[in-house]
C-alpha cells in the first residue's frame, strides 16, 4: 500500500496542472449548489426583514412586484407614478403616517431618493458623520456610496442627466453632501437621499435664475416680456441663490414613485387596505410581506430548475473527469508495464491508480469546503450588494 501511495503522490506532483485543474472542477461542482442555497437564503432573510418592517406601500395600480422593488430597493420599474395628491389623501384618512418616495433619478448609478426625514427614523438609520439635509439641494449619502466615492460632509455629488440631448428636460444638479449614513447592510447603503423637493428640482419642476429685473435678461415677444437666452439658470443651490428657486404648477400634481404607509395599528391597516380595494382607483395599496412571499415561491421554483441544470452539468463534469483519467491511464500503459517488469506488483499499480483518483477527489473536497466557507462568510454582504444592484 505504501508503494501505491508513493506512486500516486509522485504522479500528482509531476502532473500538478492536471491534478489541480481536475480538483478545481470537482470542487467547484460540489460548492456551487451549496453556495447558491446559502446566497438565496441570505437574500431571502434580508428581503423578508425589509418587507416585514414595511407594513404597506402606496403606488400606481399595476405590477405589485414592480411597486415592491421601487419602494423597498429604489429600482426604476416600468410603473406609472402617482401624484402627491394621493399621498395627501392617504394622510387625510388619519389612519397613520405616509412617507413619500421619489426614486426616478440616479447619481452615477446610485439611486437618488427624494423623501422626508421621517424615512430615516422609520428605517432606523443614523448618521456616521455630518447632519441631515435641511434645505433644497442638500443630500445625505449611504455608507457604500460614501466609501466608493470618498464622499464626506461638505462634498458634492451630481445627479445624472437622463437624456443627453433633452435640452428641455432635467439637468444635472450639483447637490451638497451634508451627512453620511452609518452602514446598515441594506439597500439604503447604496442610495443618495434628499428632500423630495430636491427630487422635483432635478425633474425640472423648479428652477432658480438671475434677477429678471436686469434689462439684459428680458425681451419683448408678442406683446409679452419674456426672459431671453442671457438669463442664467442655476445648477447648484447656494445660500446666495436659494431665494431665487421657485416651483411651477400645483404641488399636489407633482410626481411620487411610491409611498410607505405606516398604519397606527391592525385596525387602521385593515381600513386602509379596504379603502384601496376598488380597482377603478389609479392607486393601489400593497402589503410587501405578501408580495415577497409570492416572489419567494417563484424564486424557489427557479432554484429547483437551476439545481436540475447544475445536476446535469455535474454529471457531464464527472464524465469528463472519468474520461481524463481513462485516457491518462491508457497513455501510461508502457510506464505501468515497466514498473511491473522491475517487480512492482500489479495490485500495487491498480491501487496507485485508485489512489490518484481519490487524491484528486480529496483535493476537490478541500476546494469545495473553502469555496463554500467563503460563500457562507460573505453571503450577507454579497446578498446586500445584489439587492442594491451592485
Amino acid at each position: 500500500m505504501s508503494a501505491a501511495l508513493h506512486l500516486a503522490f509522485l504522479h500528482a506532483a509531476r502532473q500538478r496542472a492536471q491534478t489541480w485543474l481536475l480538483a478545481g472542477v470537482l470542487g467547484l461542482m460540489m460548492a456551487v449548489p451549496f453556495s447558491l442555497r446559502v446566497l438565496l437564503s441570505a437574500a431571502e432573510t434580508q428581503m423578508r426583514s425589509r418587507a416585514e418592517l414595511t407594513p404597506q406601500v402606496l403606488g400606481a395600480r399595476g405590477s405589485a412586484l414592480d411597486l415592491l422593488l421601487t419602494a423597498l430597493y429604489f429600482k426604476r420599474q416600468p410603473l406609472p407614478r402617482i401624484e402627491m395628491r394621493a399621498v395627501r389623501e392617504a394622510r387625510d384618512a388619519g389612519q397613520g403616517s405616509v412617507i413619500p418616495l421619489h426614486a426616478r433619478f440616479h447619481c452615477q448609478g446610485a439611486p437618488v431618493v427624494g423623501t422626508e426625514l421621517d424615512y430615516f427614523e422609520f428605517r432606523g438609520l443614523r448618521l456616521d458623520g455630518g447632519r441631515w439635509f435641511a434645505r433644497l439641494g442638500d443630500c445625505v449619502v449611504g455608507a457604500r456610496v460614501a466609501a466608493e466615492r470618498g464622499l464626506k460632509p461638505g462634498g458634492h455629488v451630481f445627479s445624472s442627466q437622463e437624456q443627453v440631448f433633452d435640452l428641455a428636460g432635467s439637468h444635472p444638479l450639483k447637490m451638497r453632501v451634508t451627512g453620511v449614513l452609518a452602514p446598515s447592510g441594506t439597500a439604503d447603503d447604496a442610495a443618495v437621499f434628499a428632500d423630495i423637493k430636491t427630487a422635483w428640482l432635478i425633474e425640472g419642476l423648479a428652477h432658480g435664475h438671475d434677477d429678471l429685473a436686469e434689462e439684459d435678461t428680458l425681451r419683448e415677444e408678442a406683446g409679452n416680456t419674456v426672459a431671453n437666452a442671457a438669463l442664467r439658470t442655476f445648477q447648484e443651490v447656494t445660500d446666495e441663490n436659494l431665494g431665487s428657486f421657485h416651483f411651477h404648477g400645483d404641488p399636489d400634481s407633482f410626481p411620487v414613485s411610491a409611498a410607505v404607509v405606516l398604519p397606527r395599528g391592525k385596525k387602521a391597516e385593515a381600513i386602509l387596505a379596504g379603502r384601496y380595494l376598488d380597482e377603478r382607483l389609479p392607486v393601489q395599496l400593497i402589503r410587501p410581506l405578501d408580495e415577497f412571499q409570492s416572489l419567494m415561491d417563484t424564486l424557489f421554483r427557479l432554484e429547483r430548475l437551476v439545481l436540475m441544470v447544475l445536476g446535469l452539468v455535474s454529471a457531464g463534469a464527472l464524465a469528463a473527469a472519468a474520461l481524463v483519467f481513462a485516457l491518462s491511464f491508457r497513455l501510461r500503459r508502457r510506464e505501468f508495464r515497466t514498473l511491473e517488469d522491475i517487480g512492482v506488483p500489479r495490485s500495487s499499480l491498480l491501487a496507485s491508480r485508485a489512489l490518484e483518483i481519490l487524491l484528486t477527489g480529496a483535493l476537490g473536497v478541500v476546494i469545495a469546503i473553502l469555496l463554500a466557507s467563503l460563500a457562507a462568510w460573505r453571503a450577507g454582504e454579497w446578498a446586500a450588494l445584489l439587492l442594491a444592484g451592485g
